[in-house]
């Protein structure tokens, strides 16, 4: 007999009624997720993320490429800044000696213009640029040496004109006045110089107010400098810095030269040595020298300020004084600072000190300072080889060059024709 367990009356909710509750549940969902969730804006943001990631992790790489694009645009900048200021510089330069020029002319139509060339040559300043200015520095006096010069080396006559008309060469014998004007010794100059025409004459004559005060003023100091100026050896570095300031008004050149009167030069050679360095603004051309400063009493080249040259009582690099070459923008430089410029004993040392501090680029020509022994300019003239200048270093010039300069000039000489057979 047994027993059977009671049956118990089901409780909850059926199992169907569960499944069906999933599936709808299961549909619900998908439906709202649609409507409310676009993957592409989800994508987007996963995107920004993941970048902003990167730019945590490596924020140079961009910053790199930045300042290296900022930087070239910078140094961009600079360099048309830098050209722009050079184009500047060139035309205030340019400026300032055709102000200074304009002066000058504005001064020699009045009656007491303090340059008076009794050569009857028109300044050409007002006509064309010429190729380059010579002037052969010397005393009243030496006549005969200017002679010696007028036979060989330097045109005459029609051939002087025409070396100014056919290439641009101006030369001129440049003189002061004496300490007596008027006297016999300027009436000899002035008869001189009626027949050959080939002076600058540096004098300041007497000036009569004008209605133009500043050109007053201008005639004034002009006439102050040049009144002062009294031919002699230690007067060199006045009638050097009043020589530039003259030719500089007087005409538009290329190159300025400054030659001794003891020194031969081949017109031909120069010439071609300064078409080399035409296109250069700030060159300054001759043989390059140094030395130790002279301080003792009774010497020729006593140098009073020896103290100022320091402890090792040294030259600073500079030409020697029987030739060299300036561009015009140190030519103009000297005229419109030619009140402030410092003059020491000795011209040469005086024109170097004059560019100190400039941007000038010094061009050491050996070939401008030949000797005048056989073995020197004779030897390198028959090499084909022909000296610019040359002079006796023992004499500072051609020993005895009133006599020996014909000698000089036969045996180192390029030929008459040379100066016109050279094109530049």
């Amino acid at each position: 007999m047994g027993l059977s367990r009671p049956q118990k009356p089901p409780s909850g909710v059926p199992t169907r009624w569960v499944s069906l509750f999933c599936i709808v549940s299961f549909f619900l969902g998908v439906l709202v997720v649609n409507r409310f969730w676009d993957p592409v804006e989800v994508e987007e943001e996963a995107s920004s993320a993941q970048k902003h990631r990167r730019n945590e992790v490596h924020p140079m790489v961009i910053c790199d490429k930045d300042v290296s694009v900022r930087t070239g645009n910078i140094l961009s900048r600079v360099s048309q800044t830098r050209d722009v200021i050079n184009t500047l510089e060139k035309t205030i330069s340019s400026l300032e000696r055709q102000l200074a020029a304009a002066r000058a002319a504005k001064a020699d139509t009045e009656e007491g213009s303090p340059m008076v060339t009794k050569s009857g040559t028109k300044d050409l300043n007002e006509s064309r640029r010429v190729f380059f200015v010579m002037g052969i520095i010397m005393a009243l006096r030496n006549r005969k040496r200017r002679n010696s010069i007028r036979e060989t080396w330097m045109p005459q006559g029609e051939e002087l004109k025409r070396l100014e008309k056919e290439k641009g060469i101006i030369i001129r014998f440049v003189i002061g006045h004496s300490s007596t004007p008027g006297g016999a010794l300027d009436r000899a100059i002035n008869a001189e110089e009626e027949q050959h025409k080939d002076f600058l004459h540096l004098v300041c004559s007497h000036f009569q107010s004008g209605p133009d005060l500043e050109i007053q003023n201008l005639r004034r100091i002009e006439c102050f400098v040049w009144q002062n100026h009294i031919e002699g050896y230690h007067e060199l570095s006045t009638k050097t810095q009043v020589y530039f300031f003259a030719v500089v008004a007087k005409w538009d050149a290329d190159f300025y030269l400054k030659v001794d009167d003891d020194v031969h030069v081949n017109l031909g050679v120069v010439s071609s040595t300064l078409a080399r360095h035409r296109h250069e603004p700030h060159v300054y051309i001759g043989c390059m020298k140094s030395g130790p400063v002279v301080a003792q009493k009774g010497i020729k080249y006593r140098e009073p300020e020896y103290w100022k040259f320091g402890e090792g009582n040294k030259y600073f690099r500079h030409a020697t004084g029987q030739i060299y070459a300036i561009s015009k923008d140190l030519a103009t430089y000297i005229l419109v600072n030619r009140h402030i410029l410092h003059r020491y004993a000795n011209e040469d040392v005086s024109l170097g000190s004059w560019f100190i501090g400039l941007d000038v680029e010094h061009i050491d020509d050996r070939s401008l300072c030949c000797g005048t022994t056989p073995a020197d300019c004779e030897w390198k003239a028959k090499s084909g080889n022909h000296c610019g200048a040359s002079f006796d270093w023992s004499c500072s010039g051609i020993c005895k060059s009133s006599v020996r300069m014909k000698e000089v000039h036969q045996r180192c000489g390029e030929g008459d024709q040379a100066i016109w057979d050279t094109s530049f």
